[in-house]
């Protein structure tokens, strides 16, 4: 591949971030021997890796635990020679042959860019959720379900991530109050399980969730509404899913289209409207948000960047 003369550091592929997206494109980019560098400002793997369990993932008959996935994953990237680093790409420059990409290490350059910084969960937005993050708020019940043994808990949600989250915390919690703003809408496979842990999981439907209280900097209790009804749920915890919002926010100001959420869009070779730049993953408009989706998708953008990297200089 050719080398740029600059100063800032060249890599012939830069991945932004180091989910299932991103490393199974450097599994096939570094395997052809592509110089390819993984960008990622959180952790490997992306939420997969929070997963407690992943049931749907082919190869698994018994399900596979998200960290193992993302660990192996990693693992075979790296085998391959992928190189990864944490840090935080801030923004994207198109410079004709090169892109550069602002990050926190400094400007780097490459001849193409994969996008693959998935998403991140959607927050509620109610009085006492930002305040009291991390001390009785969470996103993630594998990270912090165990903190909340024999502890009453309140999840906040009514899709597949609020019911699988929500049952996965009966582990830990002698009672779990689900708060859904309307109906259910997990899958018919969650559901019969939901039904099948009546005893510890109230299911609340028609609530809204409107406070967040706490006492000594302690979450105690949430406060709703149902059929108009101010209601009150007394816990020790509170755990939010409520669907996710795109990785997107460096992009801003660039000439990467976005949809009207701010996902990024591409065309059927998984380009974006900045020539040389792919995106691949939950990031992408029209991303089913499923890990298997999302590792074929990195492994057809790491194709279509290889052809790419192939075409003439003048055309490129």
């Amino acid at each position: 591949m050719a080398e740029s003369t600059s100063p800032a550091p060249f890599h012939d592929v830069i991945v932004v971030g180091a989910g299932p997206a991103a490393l199974s494109a450097a599994i096939y980019t570094t395997r052809e021997d592509i110089d390819t560098l993984l960008f990622e400002r959180g952790a490997i793997g992306g939420l997969a890796a929070i997963t407690d369990k992943i049931d749907n993932y082919p190869g698994f008959p018994d399900g596979v635990a998200g960290l193992q996935l993302a660990d192996d994953l990693r693992a075979q990237a790296e085998r391959f020679g992928a190189k990864i680093e944490l840090g935080e790409v801030t923004a994207i420059h198109d410079e004709g042959k090169y892109k550069r990409l602002e990050t926190t290490s400094g400007d780097m350059l490459a001849r193409a860019v994969l996008i693959a910084t998935g998403s991140d969960y959607k927050k509620i937005g109610v009085p006492g959720e930002a305040e009291y993050y991390g001390r009785g708020v969470h996103y993630c019940a594998t990270c912090d379900g165990a903190f909340y043994r024999e502890k009453r808990l309140v999840v906040v949600g009514g899709g597949n991530s609020a019911v699988q989250e929500a049952l996965f915390l009966t582990r830990f919690a002698t009672h779990i109050d689900l708060l859904v703003r309307s109906t259910l809408k997990a899958s018919d496979v969650l559901l019969r399980e939901l039904a099948a842990h009546s005893d510890k999981i109230t299911v609340h439907l028609g609530t809204t969730t409107d406070e967040i209280v706490a006492t000594d900097g302690m979450v105690t209790k949430v406060i709703g509404t149902h059929e108009g009804q101010r209601i009150e749920f007394d816990t020790d915890g509170v755990f939010v899913f409520v669907g996710l919002v795109p990785n997107s926010q460096f992009l801003a100001g660039t000439t990467i289209e976005l949809d009207e959420v701010g996902f990024v869009k591409t065309d059927e070779n998984l380009a974006t409207t900045m020539p040389g730049v792919f995106a691949a993953g939950d990031i992408r408009s029209g991303a089913t948000m499923q890990v298997a989706s999302a590792v074929g998708e990195g492994a057809t953008a790491a194709l279509k960047i290889r052809e790419y990297l192939e075409r003439p200089a003048t055309e490129a």
